[in-house]
């Protein structure tokens, strides 16, 4: 394979080689991309970019006669997950994540599949397609292929890039879950709990369009996916749909956690209140007879009894003794 490097390709160009149908690579420039299409020698051009200037991608609307709504839409980096057909050409636009710093951060890919080429553009937190690029060179009866088998590895490569994620998420749910159950109420539970719900949810946004794009690739007659490929497509849907599956069951186990939590708070300020109110009970026992006995009416007998102070003491001792005991009993204190 020829990997001659070439120096004065644009910063943002990754990747732009050629590919013969035996499937060994030649670098290429840009400019020379339409001397290869030219030829019908059943190779494909293979371009990649990253956060390209809108300049570079006008060029390329001019080698590969690209439709003007897709080059806008590629320009443009915030664009939903779709798939969309301009005659032979099939724009895709997909959204990318990756953890950074205990956080789910996303980007999108955008793919321009024609009978002889494919490009990508990446935008934001993306992995680079490098490592999928040198897979598929040493299985060259893949690429032989055609574009179509580079693009099914892409899909596939964004598609288990989102299997670590939901892993991580899975575990740190987990440990969420032995928090909420703590003996003490921490705020901050309840916040990773709302935050790892949010980030499930965009997730969601994520895989369950490329689910239906998927189906969309196996089922469009317009680029003529070779049948030896479907299967792999189709693999690729299994996994999405699987990713697909695994987040909406943690988003239901999310919010029944953050209803337990909820709910267990509520309790916990249920039992604080039943144990004030306990004491509180204690104490009104004895203030509201020492309120009686402190009235000043001349006539009240008890107060010239020899021993109606002892006497007191000890009715108002019984009198709290006896609802103490009784308040533990209902478990109120």
């Amino acid at each position: 394979m020829n990997h001659q490097h070439i120096s004065d390709q644009p910063a943002c160009v990754v990747n732009c080689a050629a590919y013969d149908r035996a499937g060994r690579r030649r670098d290429i420039h840009l400019d020379a991309i339409s001397d290869v299409l030219a030829v019908d020698d059943g190779s494909f051009v293979w371009v990649g970019l990253y956060e390209p200037e809108d300049a570079l991608l006008d060029k390329l609307q001019e080698e590969f006669g690209l439709h003007d709504l897709a080059i806008e839409d590629a320009q443009n980096a915030h664009q939903r997950p779709k798939l969309e057909g301009y005659g032979s050409t099939l724009f895709i636009a997909a959204h990318t994540a990756q953890r950074v710093e205990g956080h789910v951060r996303f980007g999108e890919t955008h793919l321009f599949v024609g009978p002889r080429f494919l490009v990508t553009v990446r935008h934001g937190a993306s992995l680079t397609f490098a490592s999928v690029r040198q897979r598929l060179e040493r299985e060259p009866e893949m690429l032989a292929q055609g574009p179509t088998a580079a693009l099914h590895a892409v899909l596939d490569f964004i598609v288990d890039n989102y299997q670590p994620i939901v892993s991580d998420f899975e575990q740190e749910l987990d440990a969420l879950e032995h928090e909420v159950f703590a003996e003490s109420y921490r705020r901050g539970t309840i916040r990773r709990l709302y935050e790892l719900r949010k980030e499930l949810t965009q997730m969601r946004m994520a895989v369950a369009p490329m689910q239906d794009i998927l189906s969309q690739l196996m089922r469009n007659p317009s680029l003529a996916i070779p049948d030896e490929v479907k299967p792999y497509f189709r693999d690729v849907l299994d996994h999405a749909a699987r990713v697909g599956d695994t987040i909406d069951t943690l988003r239901e186990m999310v919010t029944a956690a953050m209803n337990v939590n909820l709910s267990l708070v509520t309790v916990a300020q249920g039992e604080i209140v039943k144990r004030l109110a306990g004491w509180a009970g204690l104490l009104a026992a004895p203030t509201l007879i020492a309120s009686w006995y402190g009235m000043n009416f001349e006539h009240m007998p008890e107060l010239h009894g020899r021993y109606s102070y002892w006497i007191l003491i000890g009715g108002v001792a019984l009198f709290c003794t006896g609802l103490y005991r009784y308040l533990r009993k209902v478990h109120w204190l």
